[in-house]
Formats: C-alpha cells, structure tokens, sequence
C-alpha cells in the first residue's frame, strides 16, 4: 500500500476548505425575497394594513381579513398577514 507524503495529507483539507463558497450575510434594512419575511417584518404588528406598502414586504403577500376563507397550500415564499376588523397587523406569518 502507497502513502501519501505527510505534507499532503496536512495541506488537502486547507484546499478544500478554500473551495467552499460563504453564504453572504444579509444586508441590514433588506428583505430577502427569495423567501418569506415574517421574522423581519414583525415590528409591523399593530400597524393598520392600509399604511402599509406590502410590495416589498415579500414575494407574495396575502392579506387575511378575519373570517377570511384561505387555501390551505403552503408556498414559502408567501408572507401571510392577518388583520383584525379594524384593520390592524394582528399575526405574520410564512405560506
């Protein structure tokens, strides 16, 4: 059986290790829309839904008015807001 020099077996994992792509860290006062955004926007509860531009919010927003018939697939890229009979921000959530 052959063995690799010592050197080599040292020196490999620091290359592999220098091919791994970081994950960059996401920008402070953005929003992914790759993705749902409940947990960054959740300082929006309590604000009424008619002050809010929902646009850059997500991907896809669905507002949900109470008693509100709603489909039951899950897309995560859709941030749900539900709204009280005022039209208050009551929960946020993910599809």
């Amino acid at each position: 059986m052959v063995r690799p020099p010592f050197a080599t077996v040292l020196v490999l994992p620091l290359v592999l290790a220098a091919c791994v792509t970081p994950t960059p860290a996401p920008v402070p006062g953005t929003v992914d829309l790759s993705s749902c955004s409940a947990d960054a926007v959740q300082s929006l509860i309590g604000s009424n839904i008619a002050s809010v531009d929902t646009r850059p919010l997500a991907k896809t927003v669905r507002i949900i008015p109470p008693n509100s018939a709603v489909t039951m697939d899950y897309n995560p890229q859709r941030l749900n807001i539900e709204t009280d009979a005022r039209g208050v921000i009551i929960r946020m959530s993910c599809g």
